[in-house]
This record gives C-alpha cells, structure tokens and sequence, in this order.
C-alpha cells in the first residue's frame, strides 16, 4: 500500500514538474486577454480536456507504438529522459524550452478566434507537448494495470490542478509575482532534470539486462 502512495506521489509530482501551471498560467492569461470568465473557462476546460484525451492515447496505446516503429523500452527512457532533461535544465536557467513550447502565436499576427486557442497553441504543443508524452508513456511503461491506473489517475488530477490556475491565474500571480514565478519555475527544472536523469539511468540498465543473454 504504501508502495502504491509513494509511486502515486511520484507520478503526480513528474507530471506537475512538466506541465509546470503556474509557468503555464501566464500564457494562458496572455491568449485569453480580453475575454470574459466564461470564455476563459471554456477555453481552459477545452484546452485540458483534449490534453487529457491525447495523453490518455498515449498511456493505453504506447505498447502498441512501441511493436508499430520497433521501438525497445530502454531505447524510449533514454530519449525521452534526455528530452525531460533538457527542459528541466532550459527552467533551471529562466529560459523556455521549445520541446515544452515550440511556438506561442505571434502577437503581431490576427488573433484567433475566442475558442480556437484551446486547441492550438494551448492543448498542443503547450499541455500535451513532448515531454508530457514522454513522461506518460515513461510511467505506463512497465503496463502493469497498477501503474496504467495510477498514471491516468495523477494526470487526471494535474489537470484539474491546472485548470484551477488557469482561471485563478490572475490572482495568483498578482500573489506570487513575478519573482515567484520564476523561483518556482526553476524548482520544477531541477526535479524535471533529475526524472530525466533516472529515466536515462533505467533505460540503460534496460538494455544491459537485453545484452546480458
């Protein structure tokens, strides 16, 4: 039981380290400017509703897209944990990863409509960007029932987590700051450093059990 606690803690903290809200509230504030709060509780509800959905994908068919491409288990922990690092070591220096945010819509081009930000930039690639897909197929790897559920479950609640900042976003950052959100994004690249660095340390051991036989 206790194992199961910890390994639930575990996941919820990776997953809230990648997806980072309080990094990510800023943005979305900055997408939804102008809007009501109805508005932007549809967008955010639309944005995480999808990013859920695409990310359930990954966790149920990542066996099957392992089989599909060839791909062994030990290869994908040390990609995908050499991914995680890189973001985590761009955080830990105050600079935003273009694996977690590839592209932000320009503000000098026509804005788009209300609800169309829910999709694209926020759902993806922002939410359900590389390195939450990495890390979800990571946790559901072994496809042990346990760890299939308690790794839909902690994303689950990360997006509720995250939901609750996005339309809480403009007091929160008025209380933290701007400073504050920095310390904090730069805490959430140490600990996204150090899964990526597990991550590349269990997908070599991974491929030595291959060679060993």
């Amino acid at each position: 039981m206790n194992d199961i606690i910890t390994n639930s803690v575990t996941v919820l903290f990776g997953f809230l380290a990648i997806m980072n809200p309080i990094a990510n509230t800023p943005i979305f504030i900055g997408l939804t400017e102008g809007d009501d709060n109805l508005i932007k509780k549809k967008v955010a509800f639309r944005a995480l509703f999808l990013t859920f959905v695409i990310i359930l994908a990954f966790i149920l068919l990542g066996s099957i897209i392992f089989k599909l491409f060839g791909i062994t288990i030990g290869a994908f922990k040390i990609t995908g944990g050499i991914l995680i690092f890189a973001v985590g070591f761009k955080m830990m220096h105050g600079e935003s990863s273009k694996a977690q945010h590839p592209g932000i819509v320009d503000q000098t081009e026509k804005k788009e409509s209300q609800l169309s930000v829910a999709v694209s930039p926020l759902a993806l690639p922002i939410l359900a960007g590389p390195g939450t897909i990495a890390t979800a197929m990571n946790y559901s790897s072994s496809r042990e029932t346990v760890d299939i559920i308690i790794t839909i479950g902690a994303f689950f609640l990360t997006c509720l987590i995250t939901y609750v900042f996005f339309i809480a976003g403009n007091k929160i950052i008025k209380y933290i700051g701007d400073s504050g959100v920095k310390v904090v994004t730069r805490l959430m690249g140490m600990i996204l450093a150090v899964i990526g660095t597990q991550m590349v340390i269990e997908g070599i051991e991974s491929v030595n059990e291959l060679f060993k036989y």
